[in-house]
């Protein structure tokens, strides 16, 4: 007799299920914290590989847990663990410069998520990437002008333009990686 509470009717061990994603979730968590710290320090906001990360977890993880995995980085980070760029830690980090950029890290996740598992083709997959990244860029940008720079011109090419080179790398990368592992596995977790 089969037990229902571990098996679900596709026959998948759900406490196993639980426990990968989870542990996959912590792992795309951790992976944007090493990518917070490989970093070209620059004023108002560095370079880092963060970004990178976001998007794919959004990828792999889908939707759900992509966000989760951006959520729990930022609730680490707010906790005081230096996960941070610029060895920044706790509340203050996400409430300067650099927190419009962090704080749309798990909605990007969730849009690329979504959009991943909708449309599969290597542009596509590049087409959402390129949406989560100006997701974050948007809120970069607006959090910038908004309570630092106060001028949007200039908040865009110091938060946005400056950078459209290193995330264009990164995100050729982020497809790329994304393309050669999901021929194995498309979906972790």
């Amino acid at each position: 007799m089969e037990n229902t509470a571990l098996v679900s009717k596709s026959g998948i061990n759900t406490n196993t299920n639980v426990v990968t994603q989870t542990l996959w979730v912590m792992g795309f968590a951790a992976a944007t914290a090493i990518g917070a710290r490989i970093e070209i320090p620059y004023q108002p906001v560095p370079f880092t590989l963060q970004t990178m990360f976001v998007l794919l977890s959004g990828a792999f993880l889908g939707a759900r847990n992509g966000a989760l995995s951006q959520l729990l980085y930022l609730a680490v980070g707010a906790a005081g663990i230096p996960v941070f760029s610029m060895g920044g830690v706790g509340i203050a980090k996400l409430l300067g410069p650099t927190g419009g950029y962090l704080m749309a890290f798990p909605l990007a996740a969730a849009v690329v998520g979504y959009l991943v598992a909708e449309f599969k083709s290597l542009p596509a997959v590049a087409l959402s990437m390129i949406v989560g990244l100006l997701a974050i860029f948007a809120s970069g940008v607006l959090y910038l002008n908004a309570f630092y720079i106060h001028n949007i011109s200039q908040s865009a090419a110091s938060g946005f333009v400056l950078f459209t080179w290193w995330d264009v790398i990164k995100l050729m990368a982020a497809a790329t990686i994304y393309r050669e592992v999901a021929k194995r596995w498309p979906r972790l977790g």
